[in-house]
């Protein structure tokens, strides 16, 4: 069975303002969800899931799904903020999502077999693609606790406009990621790269140093281990407003204690995105680049 691309695409995107999921960025109005799944497609998926908020629902599909009938399956999911576990109640004063990890989770119904989960409003690559699709479709089958991601270079990952979130990775000879923590604000300072740590500090990191870009490798059992860790989290989080329930979050606690191995697939791709209404003409361009070099077709679909 082929694996299955999961899209993270609840968000409202705050700093961007509006739904940019449904941004047109390329020369007929292609998303970059549209350059992800054309992508997808080239590099051996079988199948999109997308995770998205109920309250846009039609709009999703009117101008999202409706390209990809014929090309590919897909399947919708929803992601609320009170959806909880048995036992666990929303708080009545809370308004932001309980994170990426918590997305994820919505596909656990509807998602059987290996897949690989994304960020609706960033550009991989066409090589991030092949090289998550590869790695996916030659798992053995019945593989469990056998996770990747995408490792991409932190200095090929920023925004000129503004600070960005990026899971920051250390890995051992063998390529399997050591370390994993979710750092929120990352940027320049006086021409170096720093993430704020927990104390509000600058702190520098070396321009090679690999990043997730929320670009990761699953074998279904993960879904088990999130809906446990998700309980442990909501027990010491669940009155905190501004706690979010991470993929590094999990993966971190996995790897350390033994009942997973996360693979970091290199790729030297730069990423590009939309985080900030500012970043949104230079992505114009880049897409048109690409157009233009031949590496995609003037419309994908």
């Amino acid at each position: 069975m082929k694996p299955t691309l999961f899209v993270l695409a609840a968000g409202m995107g705050s700093r961007y303002g509006g739904l940019k999921q449904l941004d047109g960025l390329g020369p007929n109005g292609e998303t970059i969800m549209d350059y992800s799944i054309f992508d997808a497609i080239r590099g051996g998926f079988g199948k999109i899931v997308f995770v998205i908020r109920r309250d846009f629902e039609q709009d999703f599909r009117d101008k999202v799904l409706s390209k990809y009938e014929g090309h590919i399956p897909t399947e919708l999911v929803f992601q609320a903020i009170d959806d909880l576990p048995e036992g666990f109640t929303c708080p009545a004063d809370r308004a932001k999502p309980w994170g990426t990890n918590h997305a994820v989770l919505m596909g656990k119904d509807v998602i059987k077999e290996p897949f690989a989960v994304i960020n609706a409003d960033d550009f991989y690559s066409r090589d991030a693609f092949a090289v998550m699709g590869k790695w996916l479709n030659e798992l053995p089958e019945g593989s469990t606790g056998k996770y990747s991601m995408v490792g991409f270079r932190i200095c090929n990952t920023l925004s000129e406009n503004g600070t960005v979130a990026r899971g920051v990775c250390a890995k051992n000879e063998a390529g399997m990621l050591t370390d994993v923590v979710e750092r929120t604000e990352i940027m320049r300072v006086d021409g170096t790269i720093c993430y704020k740590d927990e104390n509000g500090e600058w702190q520098p990191v070396g321009e090679e140093t690999p990043v997730s870009m929320n670009f990761w490798g699953f074998t279904p059992d993960y879904f088990q281990y999130s809906e446990a860790q998700f309980v442990d989290f909501l027990k010491e989080n669940i009155d905190k407003p501004k706690s979010e329930f991470f993929i590094p979050l999990v993966v971190d606690t996995l790897i350390n204690s033994g009942k997973a191995t996360c693979e970091v697939l290199d790729t030297t791709a730069k990423w590009f995105g939309v985080t900030y209404a500012a970043d949104r003409p230079g992505t114009v361009e880049k897409i048109q680049a690409l157009v233009d070099a031949g590496e995609y077709p003037n419309k994908l679909f």
